[in-house]
């Protein structure tokens, strides 16, 4: 019996329906009500208060954590205490965790809590696997859409690369790591299959969409984050494991070509 949080996101719903495929015994957890389907249990409640929780992980042998919010991201911590004083009211399930590469090494606020969150799971006393990934397709899908909707010129940060990976290839290792023998503590970090800078990957999203817009690069990115990720501490170039190329996703999401 597994149970997936934010099993409705852009990595639950993956993890989801290949663990439904799997066979296994299913519960999805989503802040809101969803439509009964098959293999899938769902629950409605809320990490943050508490709602619904207690139901949701009865008798759950397995729980693959996630549900994140980036833009209010501390309540990531307190999603995290609530789901691991749950868990442990249960026993002691197997926590899957999903995090981010560099999260220990570069000070960004999400990624400190993303940190944080690791380590009270370390601490938590549970049975856990830690997988850190680098970031999906869609976030600079989504970041360049929203600078393309911004009239004049496009501004882009110099100096910075990126590895984009997958989401549904995170989404099958984990479900790989939930079905697994046991938890496994940190295991190796997944990357892209291929690291590119800024301008290479906005360059592309223009083409695949059609669209001419002037860009300017580069724009500082301050302070000890930016210089972190100038730095790629973000980046797994050793761990490039991702089959999904940025140029494979654009073609296929947008249609243009």
């Amino acid at each position: 019996m597994i149970l997936v949080t934010g099993a409705s996101g852009t990595l639950g719903r993956p993890v989801t329906r290949r663990l439904a495929e799997a066979g296994a015994d299913v519960h999805a957890l989503s802040r809101r009500a969803r439509e009964p389907e098959s293999g899938v249990i769902w629950h409605r409640g809320d990490l943050v208060t508490g709602e619904g929780i207690e139901d949701a992980i009865a008798g759950v042998e397995t729980i693959v954590h996630c549900a994140s919010d980036p833009l209010r991201a501390k309540r990531d911590l307190t999603a995290a205490r609530r789901l691991i004083g749950a868990a442990r009211g249960q026993g002691a399930p197997h926590l899957v965790y999903i995090s981010i590469v560099g999260v220990d090494k570069i000070p960004y606020r999400y990624y400190r809590i993303k940190h944080a969150v690791e380590r009270m799971i370390e601490d938590s006393g549970l049975p856990y696997t830690i997988l850190r990934a680098t970031q999906f397709h869609t976030l600079p899908d989504a970041v360049f859409n929203a600078l393309t909707k911004v009239p004049g010129l496009m501004l882009l940060p110099g100096g910075l690369r990126d590895q984009p990976v997958d989401a549904g290839e995170v989404a099958e290792r984990l479900a790989d790591l939930a079905l697994g023998a046991g938890p496994e503590r940190r295991v190796g970090d997944m990357g892209g299959p291929e690291v590119l800078t800024v301008e290479e990957m906005m360059r592309d999203y223009l083409e695949a969409r059609g669209l001419r817009r002037p860009v300017r690069v580069p724009v500082p990115f301050p302070g000890r984050a930016g210089r972190g990720f100038r730095e790629g501490h973000h980046l797994a170039p050793d761990r490039a494991v991702g089959k999904r190329t940025w140029r494979q996703f654009l073609d296929e999401t947008h249609t243009h070509r």
